[in-house]
């Protein structure tokens, strides 16, 4: 794509913030980026994963309405990809129909995971919101590394009640809470949780 220029970005970059105008639409080969929405009371929730193949949709929501980012996006891992300018997405959306349509396919897969989200907010109780959660970011040996706070931004919530939540979840012998994060103990149990309503 010969409009395209090649994007880096280390992780812990902001790559852009609520007000912000969006530079371009990022073809993503390599990385992840979290996009977060903060509320006035500070709570902040997770509201999807960027990896390659995917689409921002605060990024294309920018692109195609001309406003600003409403939401955060953050490096989570070392970014590699290639950047279309915003004043020639519309152009290369228009003649390359490949594009076109890896892009509204992406996006339409991207809806689907909001209507999950709000699904899994409104309907499913916190207990199989933290368990998939707690099982989505565990690595090979079981570990979570990530504070209260993060998992309340994981799970939509607030960091007293996951604390609570977590400690019964321990009690029971499901995860043992450790500085540098939660270590899952009984992963089958969890998966059982996480998928009740």
């Amino acid at each position: 794509m010969s409009l395209a220029k090649k994007f880096t970005a280390p992780k812990g970059t902001i790559l852009f913030s609520p007000g912000q105008d969006c530079p371009g639409f990022v073809i993503l080969k390599r990385g992840c980026i979290k996009v977060t929405l903060t509320g006035s009371s500070g709570r902040e929730v997770v509201l999807y994963r960027v990896h390659p193949g995917e689409v921002c949709l605060q990024t294309f929501t920018c692109l195609i309405k001309d406003q600003t980012y409403s939401a955060e996006g953050v490096v989570e891992e070392d970014l590699q990809g290639d950047l279309i300018p915003a004043g020639q997405f519309r152009q290369v959306m228009e003649q390359d129909e490949s594009f076109r349509n890896t892009v509204l396919t992406s996006v339409a897969l991207r809806f689907s995971e909001y209507q999950q989200l709000i699904e899994d907010v409104a309907l499913t109780g916190f207990d199989a919101r933290l368990a998939k959660v707690l099982l989505r970011l565990a690595d090979v040996q079981g570990m979570v590394q990530v504070t209260h706070t993060a998992l309340a931004a994981e799970t939509a919530s607030g960091r007293a009640y996951v604390s609570r939540r977590l400690a019964e979840f321990a009690r029971r012998g499901l995860v043992e809470q450790l500085p540098d994060g939660v270590h899952i103990c009984n992963a089958p149990e969890l998966a059982q949780i996480s998928d009740q309503k």
